[in-house]
């Protein structure tokens, strides 16, 4: 049986959104993402005992710390968050109409410049979830080496009940209030899509920021996620879930997790299963298919579907777009209960797409099983690291290959050449192209961010072994000392 969400289980496991693949039975793995993601969920699913989101996420902090070797007054100034905005503004809904808008945005450590993390819409969003968010962002971004401090924020609205157009408006009043406050800026901090939000809503956050600043020639680099047209990068959409793939592909071949978990150290002839099937989700589950892996259960909010032979990623995705509902396709097994214990998890290894979706008692019991946890703050950051990206190429105007794409083929040619009269062969028009290809911006982009995510996941297997800890508790450790060698080596103005 798939079990999905899970909630106020002891020690519950919360997959909260786009992404869970676990293991189901001997060959299975595991990631999860992050579409439904907020503190009203993350808080059901909470023991009654068990702190909140914001709570897990410190008590995972200090863990870390403990460990660290970082003194106590410099992780005091690393745990706490810098600057909160809170603003409320009334919208236009129609001419007899006036609402009042809350939103949030936190930056919870500048100890790099920009501050980095996405605005997501959502009717549960409060500040403590964005404290927790902005939190995490921190750590993520040290953890790959994204040279960016961590940041969130929030709009308390279900977009679902405001037209495009009444979107459009609370989007640009708050992008507003953001540029009024200094709290947006290329150098200062750069929003990106999150729950509820995507290129369209960046869109209008590059535009209402530059009528803002209109002598800032590196506008387009105060937000992320954008379409390509409005100075996007190209893999942005996929990026996230390609970086799970790539995170659990490397942990495979660990020798310390195949000895736990019995796995080989490849993804083919591997069973998975997603919890959570947005963006994340989608191109987790492609990118593992595509590689060999059997995708044999997806869940979601309301039902999971299931079937051991394996599910055609393309088809259900386009058939729930279509339906809103697994209920009716094809003839995998629905399953209705959404509800589960932490304790009929059977896979091996849980990989984390979303952001904080297993409790702190739900991390502890997972670990104490064996079961190997890959977590959030390294395994969802391809969306940040890609965000990275196309903020370099906002600041740089131009794209990715634009520059060198032809010189590189050119050389190929030269070479392929000399070979071809060594050879005494003539390779064939397709084989020639095929050889010569320069790299275009989407492969620069899928190679960084490949590259960016076996150095992060070796990093934190190293500290792992070296400490005798589990990863997530390794990853943090390494976010810590990090940042801390930056303020230490920079040293701070007023103590």
């Amino acid at each position: 049986m798939v079990a999905p969400i899970l909630r106020r289980a002891p020690g519950t496991l919360l997959s909260t959104s786009s992404a869970l693949l676990r293991v189901h039975t001997r060959k299975v793995v595991a990631p999860a993402s992050s579409r439904f993601l907020s503190t009203h969920i993350t808080n059901l699913a909470c023991e009654d005992h068990e702190s909140g989101f914001l709570g897990s996420v410190e008590t995972f902090f200090d863990r870390a710390a403990k460990i660290s070797g970082v003194s106590e007054k410099s992780l005091a100034g690393i745990k706490a968050v810098d600057s909160v905005l809170s603003v409320k503004f009334p919208v236009e809904i129609d001419p007899d109409t006036h609402i009042m808008i809350e939103g949030y945005r936190a930056q919870h450590s500048r100890h790099r410049l920009p501050t980095k993390g996405g605005i997501r819409f959502s009717d549960e969003v409060d500040l403590q979830e964005v404290e927790a968010l902005a939190s995490l962002m921190t750590f993520k971004c040290a953890v790959v080496d994204v040279p960016f401090g961590g940041a969130k924020g929030g709009v308390k609205l279900d977009p679902k009940k405001f037209t495009a157009s009444q979107l459009e408006r609370i989007t640009r009043r708050y992008t507003m209030e953001l540029c009024q406050k200094n709290f947006i800026g290329p150098g200062i901090d750069v929003p990106a899509p999150d729950v509820g939000t995507g290129p369209r809503e960046m869109s209008w956050i590059m535009d209402t920021y530059r009528q803002f600043n209109p002598q800032d020639v590196n506008a387009a680099g105060c937000v992320t996620g954008k379409p390509i047209s409005q100075g996007g990068v190209r893999g942005r959409h996929e990026a996230t879930g390609l970086g799970v793939y790539y995170g659990i592909r490397e942990f495979l071949q660990f020798p310390e997790v195949q000895k736990m978990t019995g796995l080989d150290g490849t993804i083919a002839g591997k069973t998975v299963i997603v919890q959570g099937f947005g963006n994340v989700g989608y191109w987790a589950a492609k990118f593992f298919h595509s590689n060999g892996a059997k995708i044999i259960g997806i869940g979601e909010r309301d039902v999971s579907a299931y079937d051991p032979n394996g599910i055609d990623i393309e088809a259900i995705f386009k058939y729930r777009a279509e339906k809103g509902s697994f209920r009716g396709y094809g003839n995998v097994e629905i399953i209705e209960e959404p509800i589960t214990n932490v304790k009929k998890i059977k896979a091996k290894v849980i990989g984390e797409a979303a952001n904080g979706p297993i409790t702190p008692l739900a991390h502890d019991y997972l670990v104490s099983t064996g079961k190997v946890i890959i977590p959030d703050l390294l395994l969802n950051a391809g969306g940040v690291t890609v965000s990275y990206f196309e903020w370099l190429k906002n600041l740089s105007h131009v794209r990715f290959g634009r520059m060198s794409r032809k010189w590189e083929e050119a050389g190929k040619n030269k070479l392929l050449t000399l070979v071809e009269e060594n050879a005494g062969r003539q390779l064939t028009p397709q084989e020639r192209r095929a050889v010569i290809h320069g790299a275009e911006e989407h492969e620069l982009v899928y190679s960084g961010l490949e590259d960016t995510m076996i150095g992060a996941c070796e990093e934190t297997r190293a500290t792992a072994v070296a400490k005798n800890t589990d990863f997530r508790t390794a990853a943090l450790v390494n976010a810590i000392q990090k940042i801390s060698t930056v303020t230490t080596q920079s040293g701070q103005m007023f103590l």
